[in-house]
């Protein structure tokens, strides 16, 4: 089963961490978001392998768009 990670707020990426067949653990930061000079983390949900990354640096997202899928 895999679990999607998705924007909680209208921001731009600042900043791709994680690619794509990385191993991650819950609590690792995948992407870092910006939004009103401020850096949001986006972490991990749950351990796991990163099966895809939806977004690329200078990308807009806005709420509920797909970051990340991890598997």
């Amino acid at each position: 089963m895999s679990e999607e990670i998705h924007a909680e707020m209208v921001a731009n990426v600042w900043k791709v961490v994680a690619s794509e067949g990385d191993t991650v653990a819950e609590g690792d930061t995948l992407v870092i978001l910006e939004s009103m000079k401020m850096e949001i983390p986006v972490v991990a949900e749950a351990d796991g392998t990163l099966t895809q990354v939806a977004v690329h640096e200078g990308d807009v997202v806005q709420e509920g768009d797909l970051i990340a899928v991890i598997a």
